[in-house]
C-alpha cells in the first residue's frame, strides 16, 4: 500500500512540475503578484503563470476560434439586419486578436496550443457541434440572423464560465485580466443580443 502511494505521489509530484513549465530558477520564495508593475503589454514571465492559467488560453483559443467562424458567416450573407452584422464585426474584430495574444503566451510559456485531448472543444461550454454549424451556415436572411444571436447568447455564457475560472483561479495577471475583460464584454454582448432578438 505504501509503495502504491509513493508511486501515485511521484506522479503527481511529475505532474505538477510539467503544469509549472518553465518556473524554476525564480527564487525559493513564493512571490505572487510581482509582475502587476509591468507598464508594457507584453506576456509575465513564464514563473508567473498556472496550469489554470495554461488551461484558459489552451480552450479559449478554439472557443474564440468558433465565435470569429460564425461571425463570419453571417458577414458572408446577404439581407441580415444591419445591428446584428454590427455585432458580427464587433466580435470578430474583438476576439481575432485575443486569439493571438492567447497564443503568444502559451508559446512563451512553452506550453501547446491546444489541449492533450485533442476533442476538447466540442465539451466546452457553448461551443456548437457541427449539425448546429451547418445549421447557421444554410439560414438566410432574419431567421439565420435569429439563430446567430440565439446560438451566440449559449456560446458567450460558455465563454463567461470560462474567464470565471479564470479569474478565481489564474495566475498570470495579464490572463487574470483578460478574463475579466471577457465576462464584462461578453455580458454587455447577451443583453444587445437579447435586445436584438426582440426587435426580429
Amino acid at each position: 500500500m505504501n509503495k502504491k502511494l509513493l508511486t501515485l505521489s511521484t506522479t503527481a509530484i511529475a505532474a505538477a512540475i510539467a503544469l509549472a513549465g518553465c518556473s524554476s530558477g525564480s527564487g525559493s520564495g513564493s512571490t505572487p503578484g510581482m509582475n502587476h508593475g509591468s507598464s508594457s503589454n507584453a506576456p509575465a514571465p513564464s514563473a508567473g503563470h498556472n496550469s489554470a492559467d495554461v488551461t484558459f488560453a489552451q480552450m479559449m483559443i478554439p472557443h474564440h476560434a468558433q465565435a470569429v467562424e460564425m461571425a463570419e458567416m453571417i458577414l458572408a450573407k446577404k439581407d441580415i439586419p444591419a445591428p446584428v452584422t454590427a455585432l458580427a464585426t464587433k466580435i470578430k474584430e474583438a476576439q481575432g486578436p485575443e486569439i493571438r495574444t492567447m497564443t503568444g503566451w502559451l508559446d512563451d510559456w512553452n506550453e501547446p496550443t491546444e489541449m492533450a485531448s485533442g476533442h476538447a472543444g466540442h465539451s466546452m461550454d457553448g461551443m456548437l457541434d457541427d449539425a448546429s454549424l451547418k445549421e447557421l451556415d444554410a439560414a438566410q436572411g432574419t431567421g439565420a440572423a435569429k439563430l446567430f444571436l440565439k446560438q451566440m447568447i449559449a456560446h458567450h455564457e460558455g465563454a463567461i464560465m470560462m474567464a470565471n475560472t479564470e479569474k478565481t483561479g489564474g495566475k498570470d495577471p495579464n490572463a487574470v485580466d483578460l478574463g475579466n475583460q471577457i465576462v464584462s464584454a461578453q455580458e454587455a454582448e447577451i443583453k444587445e443580443m437579447q435586445g436584438l432578438l426582440t426587435t426580429l
